[in-house]
């Protein structure tokens, strides 16, 4: 995306970081009201409206500061809230709820898969049309596929967490459960000393691999996969 000025880069972002951030949130909340648990929807979480889910913090100043300081995207929305005794099986439905959202992020990435293998089609007749969407593209499926491997990491309060939770016996679980006071700062830990990225950009480059346009995609990505 060389050669695009500020305002062009953020107009391109700008779209498919809210459906990533609003779609994730709002299936953790469709997903507990599936399973038993009216919270979110009684609130109005369940909604793409990204009012309702942006965390000044979490969303803004830390990605931007992220991305400044790492040049990794890294951030939160407000989360979801869910009633965990109002689940037909709470234990394991808790994990369910937690794979809603990568899961909603990883069938965004192909969508917008789709839309770049659609877009370098038609690039060569109408540039003016396919360019733009082209990049809104790569970047909605570079977005997408960070923010669904990031929240599979098991680290609690991330769905990854949530999901070991759900899997591990009561005694274990309920010790596993102690690490959410400290999940944030260990997420933060692993991000400023770099290793968060080494761990995260294998699996990210691997599912990118796993979409159509892999290799337009790829190609026009701000860091190489080998």
């Amino acid at each position: 995306m060389q050669g695009l000025n500020l305002i062009q880069l953020l107009a391109i972002m700008m779209l498919p970081l809210i459906f990533a951030i609003t779609v994730h949130e709002a299936a953790h909340g469709w997903m507990a009201k599936r399973l038993g648990d009216n919270t979110a929807y009684m609130l109005g979480r369940v909604t793409l409206n990204p009012i309702k889910h942006i965390d000044p913090v979490g969303t803004i100043l830390v990605p931007l500061g992220a991305v400044m300081l790492t040049g990794f995207i890294f951030g939160w929305a407000k989360p979801v809230p869910v009633n965990w005794s109002n689940l037909h099986q709470p234990k394991r439905d808790m994990g369910l709820v937690a794979l809603a959202g990568p899961g909603a992020n990883l069938f965004m990435a192909l969508i917008w898969a789709i839309l770049v293998y659609v877009s370098a089609m038609i690039l060569g007749t109408f540039t003016w049309l396919a360019l733009p969407l082209l990049y809104m593209g790569i970047f909605g499926v570079l977005i997408n596929t960070v923010l669904m491997v990031l929240n599979l990491m098991p680290i609690p309060p991330l769905d990854g967490g949530r999901v070991v939770y759900s899997l591990l016996p009561p005694k274990q679980a309920h010790a596993y459960s102690m690490l959410e006071r400290y999940g944030l700062i260990i997420v933060i830990l692993l991000l400023v000393t770099g290793i968060l990225g080494f761990v995260l950009k294998p699996l990210i480059c691997l599912t990118i691999k796993l979409l159509p346009a892999s290799n337009i995609v790829l190609e026009m990505m701000p860091f190489t996969c080998g």
